[in-house]
């Protein structure tokens, strides 16, 4: 790995690094006007979507380059680049890869100005971590489909306007594999039910979705019919980069080490006790090792070679980071960690509390730890199938 930039990526890194100096207050000056007016700035200059090809609106922006990118925006927690998340991280690659010029026009300028929101409709109940066995049913007739069956675990469906769905088209395929057929459904489609899955804080960001009958034109199939479980690879595999997750737990490791300085503990600093640095220094190790490893997937693609599935090292990682860094923070506040948000002794305006009691959100998402653990043992480790 070449952990040098060229002269042009510095270039580029300095000019990030001026937008920043020149738009964005500190945290506590940024109200609503300062979002709206964030968004429109960085859509002007083509940084949302900005590795996607400037024909459809994107930026044409290198793998490097937004590396650089992603990174500043992170050091200096800048708010996200584009406000439709699964949009941008999931849907809109397909559709830029899979779909019909009518599609990209239709569907791509709303994902990148943050005008529709999307969900997933992967997971089924009964399936458990084997995908590829949806029962979901989608039977062609004439020009429609129509789909009936259920979606679990389908974030924030109780909001998005659309669906990016596989069904099974044909039950008689050889391999299971073959048969899945990728669908994009509006979420307001006659016979969609969508009841939330409530976690332990009482929000949802989760939800079961029913489909009873629903109609869907085949011009909103993406990709040939049959072939959507390689839309679906092709999708999932822009998720596990990682460098922005890096990012993040770095930020959050920071916000333990300050609330460590602030908290006494036994008559001392928490910061000064020595199980406490020893724990703090044990995360930060391996949230370098995350980063690292986030290198090594970025050197294969700056290659050209594709990502595999040695890429569930760092989902895997980074369920257990969230987790640790949640424990680690509640042992810091002690008796107090049992304050939450409301309650004026609650440390950290009870930022910990919520986070403990949303950890399954966190660590569902993308694939549970043993779905990853049995994807590294099997394809990267080459185990016997669980």
């Amino acid at each position: 790995m070449d952990f040098e930039l060229t002269p042009e990526e510095e270039a580029f890194r300095d000019e990030v690094r001026a937008f920043l100096d020149a738009n964005l207050p500190p945290e506590g000056e940024r109200d609503a006007a300062f979002a709206s007016d964030w968004q429109r700035k960085v859509r002007e200059k083509r940084w949302v979507g900005f590795s996607w090809p400037r024909e459809v609106g994107g930026g044409g922006g290198g793998i490097m380059q937004q590396v650089i990118l992603k990174e500043e925006m992170a050091r200096r927690k800048a708010p996200p680049l584009g406000t439709s998340f699964m949009g941008l991280a999931w849907v809109g690659p397909a559709i830029v890869q899979y779909g019909t010029p009518e599609q990209k026009r239709r569907f791509i300028p709303d994902i990148l100005d943050g005008k529709v929101q999307w969900c997933t409709g992967y997971s089924e109940p009964d399936v458990g971590s084997d995908l590829a066995s949806l029962r979901c049913r989608g039977v062609r007739e004439g020009e429609h489909y129509v789909v009936n069956g259920q979606k679990i675990w389908t974030s924030v469906a109780m909001w998005a306007q659309w669906i990016i769905l596989l069904v099974r088209t044909d039950f008689e395929a050889a391999s299971k594999h073959d048969g899945i057929t990728c669908l994009l459904v509006a979420m307001d489609s006659p016979g969609i039910t969508v009841r939330p899955i409530r976690n332990m804080e009482g929000g949802a960001i989760f939800a079961e979705v029913f489909f009873d009958g629903v109609r869907v034109p085949v011009a909103n199939r993406l990709g040939e019919e049959g072939r959507g479980w390689q839309v679906t690879v092709s999708a999932l595999a822009h998720e596990r980069s990682s460098i922005s997750e890096v990012a993040s737990l770095g930020r959050q490791l920071e916000r333990i080490k300050e609330l460590a300085r602030a908290t006494r503990r036994a008559g001392r600093l928490a910061s000064e006790d020595p199980g406490i640095r020893m724990r703090i220094a044990r995360i930060d190790t391996k949230i370098e090792a995350m980063r690292l490893n986030g290198m090594r997937f970025l050197t294969k693609q700056l290659r050209g070679e594709p990502l595999g599935a040695e890429t569930s090292v760092n989902k895997l990682l980074r369920a257990a980071l969230e987790i640790e860094l949640g424990e680690l923070a509640l042992e810091i506040e002690g008796d107090l960690g049992t304050l939450a948000k409301g309650d004026p002794d609650a440390l950290d305006g009870g930022h910990w509390q919520r986070m403990a009691l949303s950890w399954p959100e966190v660590v569902i998402g993308g694939g549970t730890p043993n779905i990853q653990r049995n994807i590294i043992a099997e394809r990267v480790l080459g185990l016997p199938k669980d």
